[in-house]
């Protein structure tokens, strides 16, 4: 049953479990044509998007992503992409400028606004997915695999797929939280310690605090999940990855 959009929106969950079916060809296309019509910079779309359905590629780009989703048919690694307009640039005989920070983040814009048309109308469709930050884990892995050319650069990956499961409504900030009128309003401590409640309390959260033997559910993230240390090794790695990718990073 197909649900309109604000239905989608607010009624989000993620699949981690899939069935055995696999997405049509003519599904699959649909979507995708959901995405190219998001808003981009100068409808210049640098992104692009590489299906990976067949073995034993699928099951090699997901051990790239440590298993996760494994029973994903299908798994969408959303690049940006600069490489494609300097193609096009090439053939007319123009310069090759946006190998740079500025376009890199345009760039992720555009992939980003993409990837969320392509995941509504996904999920109106009936489908399942699960965004995998791991992408960032082992970019230059990713792109070697997916034999992405310089100036392609995988920044999103979604496991996607017909829901073998119902998935878990998780808890959000409220709009009081991200939303500032006129200007930035610099929240308090206990402003802060309000906005977050939502998250602190939520059933879920403090039994994963109970099982990681953390103060609090902050924690969690800056001890376990995502620590300092991880961070950096791999921001520098990334770094190094976009040098090598054509991608001015440094002025």
């Amino acid at each position: 049953m197909e649900m309109n959009a604000i239905e989608v929106m607010k009624n989000h969950r993620s699949i981690r479990r899939f069935t055995e079916e696999r997405v049509s060809k003519e599904l699959l296309e649909e979507i995708v044509e959901c995405g190219t019509r998001a808003s981009n910079t100068g409808n210049m779309q640098l992104y692009s998007v590489i299906a990976t359905e067949e073995e034993p590629l699928r099951s090699e780009l997901c051990g790239l992503h440590f298993g996760q989703c494994a029973s994903a048919p299908l798994f969408l690694t959303i690049c940006t992409d600069v490489y494609r307009y300097h193609r096009y640039c090439r053939v007319n005989g123009c310069d090759e400028p946006y190998g740079n920070l500025l376009w890199l983040l345009s760039a992720l814009v555009d992939a980003s606004l993409f990837a969320q048309n392509l995941c509504i109308a996904a999920e109106a469709k009936g489908l399942g997915f699960c965004h995998l930050g791991t992408v960032m884990y082992n970019t230059e892995k990713i792109a070697e695999l997916l034999k992405c050319p310089k100036g392609v650069v995988p920044v999103i990956t979604l496991a996607m797929g017909h829901p073998a499961e119902e998935g878990r409504l998780s808890e959000r900030l409220g709009t009081d939280a991200v939303m500032h009128s006129e200007v930035y309003h610099d929240p308090t401590d206990e402003e802060i310690v309000k906005m977050h409640e939502v998250r602190d309390n939520d059933p879920f959260n403090q039994q994963m605090v109970k099982e990681n033997g953390t103060r609090n559910y902050c924690e969690i993230f800056t001890t376990k999940r995502y620590p300092r240390e991880q961070n950096e090794a791999i921001s520098a790695d990334l770094l190094a990855f976009l040098r090598k990718s054509g991608i001015t990073v440094n002025g």
